[in-house]
């Protein structure tokens, strides 16, 4: 599943949660994931509200605990709790990039940085929950329009800052930003932690079949617009993009079976496409192999050259061809407790092969019950997103 942001009035992780909740990621799933962390006196509630004109869905977090900062290694930890794995890897990555920019910010080691307005509740909540709600609705590839930066000044426990705050422009390395009219804080580091964890490009929607849309509120009101980011959930459009590639071939009746998987591994370690042998009977009525390895013309030297060093043939043949490929996209089920990916293509879905190896060999099941459960699981997540749709329409 794609997702496209799309920041109007900037980006901060409440309103980025707000919005993938009002897109339909269940709200229970991200508190359940949050618990995990260990984290307590808290409550999670979202509402709907209309903002000039605009209805949208803003988070509260409700704090009984007063602690406001927490070292980094704390929030670390507590992070990596949180449930399932892969949210807890996307919520210690984005944990990870603030400790990070606050350590070389201020010359210490980042598991020892106190992290001040970004260790409260309201931030580990923002980020788990975030990464819950983007696991949640199978998404795969982020992808934001540019981020609007706020001018001016902000408020920090260092004392007045510009704006933007000197954290958030480093986590916003690499990243598309656009000035904007508005005063103050228009991402926050937590916003822009999120984005970097996911690995989110930059860019406008790409080609998608558009499955929901939700809109996330800030507490900020502003005078003129409503204070909201978007964000759409679609499905790759498939596609069929034609690619010149090279055949290259040789014909082989003095080599072992040995030699020939050394050589079809030694070509996809060198950057070959496929590679892969066919039987043939040769003169005399000799028994041999044909060596394919499929490439772009951008390899076909070194992989030319590596055939002929590693089987001693006298000669190669060079076949040009048209490759056709469909996109593919990727999701995580758990499997009792083991991850195990899923490959989606435009007409089927298939299990990743290591993935349900290691589960099956640690649950002492056979490998296709363990594929199959995976499937089913990967199956009820399609539905229930579905259920959740008609129910909001």
């Amino acid at each position: 599943m794609i997702c496209w942001v799309n920041p109007f009035t900037g980006l901060a992780g409440d309103m980025l949660l707000a919005a993938l909740i009002d897109a339909g990621a269940p709200l229970d799933r991200i508190r359940a994931a949050v618990a995990a962390t260990g984290l307590t006196g808290w409550d999670l509630t979202a509402e709907r509200i209309t903002d000039h004109g605009l209805t949208a869905t803003r988070v509260r977090v409700e704090v009984t605990d007063p602690c406001t900062e927490r070292r980094a290694a704390e929030v670390l930890e507590m992070a990596s709790r949180a449930a399932p794995q892969p949210v807890a890897a996307l919520a210690v990555a984005a944990v990870s990039a603030v400790a990070q920019v606050e350590g070389q910010l201020h010359d210490a080691d980042p598991t020892t940085v106190h992290l001040h307005e970004l260790g409260g509740h309201d931030t580990l909540v923002d980020i788990v929950g975030s990464a819950a709600a983007l696991h949640a609705l199978g998404v795969t590839d982020v992808i934001s329009a540019p981020l609007p930066l706020g001018r001016g000044r902000v408020k920090s426990a260092h004392g007045v800052l510009p704006c933007p705050a000197p954290a958030t422009l480093a986590l916003l390395t690499g990243a598309a930003v656009t000035g904007s009219d508005l005063p103050g804080e228009t991402v926050t580091p937590t916003g822009a932690a999120l984005l970097h964890a996911a690995g989110a490009r930059y860019g406008p929607p790409p080609p998608m079949t558009l499955c929901a849309t939700g809109y996330g509120a800030g507490t900020r009101r502003l005078p003129d617009r409503p204070n909201v980011v978007s964000v759409s959930l679609g499905a790759p459009l498939p596609s069929a993009p034609d690619e010149d590639v090279v055949v290259l071939e040789t014909n082989l009746d003095d080599v072992t079976g040995e030699l020939l998987g050394h050589v079809i591994t030694r070509a996809m370690d060198a950057g070959a496409l496929d590679a892969w042998t066919t039987p043939a009977v040769m003169k005399k009525g000799r028994p041999a192999q044909i060596l394919h390895v499929l490439t772009t013309p951008h390899h076909e030297r070194r992989l030319r050259d590596l055939v002929l060093a590693e089987t001693g043939a006298l000669g190669i043949r060079r076949v040009g061809a048209t490759r056709t490929t469909l996109p593919r996209a990727f999701e995580t089920v758990e499997v009792a407790g083991h991850v195990v990916r899923i490959k989606h293509g435009p007409y089927a879905a298939k299990p990743e092969h290591d993935d349900v190896a290691a589960a099956a060999s640690a649950l002492d099941l056979p490998l296709r019950a363990v594929a199959a459960r995976a499937l089913r699981l990967s199956r009820g997540k399609t539905m229930v997103t579905s259920q959740e749709e008609e129910r909001a329409e």
